[in-house]
């Protein structure tokens, strides 16, 4: 009996050291490392607010989150949106296969109580079982108002007396409380085309200028809880977006280091982008793309902007001309040079440079002209 009771003691001490240990470790890993000093009750030091362990992040907003939100809150330039007050979880509800079967039965067993009640001739049994029947099929029909067709690319908003009470999002016949409201919202990827807007650029001159958005709603609770009209709200955004960005950039830059409507399509779009995510984000709305379909001067000053642009462009053309007739004439006299074909002066070869370029600068073609004398004459 000692040595059997010894050997029990022996198990039961390591059993207790193990779950301390066990313990111990809980309180590591919860508390952090001087958790065993600071958890409450033990005397020691209580945590702070910032030693204090963090709640559980849901994960599933992260991973619908843009890849552009992070960039949008270290932006001066976006307006800061209030935090959601609320966000989208998934509701209870069940195959509504089942429920359907289980309503149609109950509508056959209130008429079946029904006819039965009005076969019988006592005044007690046939008005119970008359009421039995009419209670079984406002039961029956009661628990089919629970039934929900959700599509492909749909999803219904459950309200519970005003409380939200989740989101449907899975497709078929779904069944839910019958006493909830439910509301459809469309997942679908949407697009969004602004009208022509008519704005000052950075340089404060007149341009129209119109884009579409590609949008889908990520989160139906923002979407309908946290803005009044989402769809408005889309609209209404993506406008002052559009509208912001071109008053921040000129249509086109003076200066070739700073950025154009013009010049600069994938660099203004992708601004935009963050702008509008950074917008719209508080509806719980994912902006996949935008772009500028329409881009120009106003009516006004189309004329003269396009006397500009035809300027700079011969300017242009006439800085490539010269640049490419000075390398000919360059490879001229050193071909010459180099094959000793005659031997020219200085003044020989400011002669033959101001000819050759005449007649490669020129914007019409050359007329021969046939010296009789000397170069000196």
């Amino acid at each position: 009996m000692g040595t059997h009771s010894t050997g029990t003691d022996v198990r039961e001490g390591h059993g207790v050291a193990t779950a301390r240990k066990s313990v111990i470790t809980w309180l590591d890993t919860s508390y952090g490392p001087h958790g065993r000093d600071a958890r409450p009750g033990t005397g020691g030091t209580a945590m702070s607010a910032h030693d204090a362990p963090h709640p559980r992040h849901d994960s599933r907003h992260d991973s619908q989150q843009d890849p552009h939100h992070a960039s949008h809150q270290d932006s001066p330039d976006v307006p800061e949106m209030p935090a959601p007050r609320v966000r989208e979880f998934a509701a209870r509800s069940i195959g509504g296969g089942l429920a359907l079967l289980l309503g149609l039965l109950g509508l056959l067993i209130a008429v079946a109580l029904v006819a039965g009640g009005s076969t019988l001739t006592a005044a007690g049994p046939k008005a119970a079982l008359i009421v039995l029947g009419v209670l079984v099929g406002i039961a029956a029909l009661l628990a089919m108002a629970g039934l929900n067709m959700v599509a492909p690319g749909e999803a219904r908003v459950v309200q519970l007396f005003g409380r939200y009470r989740g989101t449907i999002r899975e497709d078929g016949l779904r069944w839910v409380n019958p006493f909830t409201s439910r509301t459809k919202i469309s997942t679908r990827v949407r697009n969004h085309e602004t009208a022509v807007l008519k704005v000052n650029d950075a340089y404060g001159n007149p341009i129209e200028l119109a884009a579409v958005v590609v949008w889908k709603v990520n989160d139906t609770a923002q979407a309908t809880f946290e803005v009044d009209n989402y769809l408005e709200f889309v609209a209404t955004q993506t406008e002052a977006a559009v509208r912001h960005i071109a008053i921040e950039y000129p249509y086109d830059a003076h200066d070739e280091a700073g950025l154009s409507l013009r010049g600069n399509a994938e660099e203004i779009t992708e601004k935009l982008a963050v702008e509008l995510h950074a917008r719209v984000d508080a509806a719980g709305v994912r902006i996949i793309e935008s772009r500028f379909t329409h881009l120009a001067y106003a009516p006004e000053i189309a004329s003269a902007m396009l006397q500009r642009q035809q300027a700079g462009a011969v300017v242009a053309a006439r800085r490539q001309i010269v640049d490419g007739a000075v390398g000919m004439v360059e490879a001229a006299l050193a071909r010459i040079a180099e094959r000793d074909i005659v031997e020219l002066d200085e003044e020989r070869k400011a002669a033959m440079v101001s000819n050759l370029m005449v007649v490669l600068c020129g914007d019409r073609a050359p007329q021969p002209v046939l010296n009789t004398g000397t170069l000196y004459q």
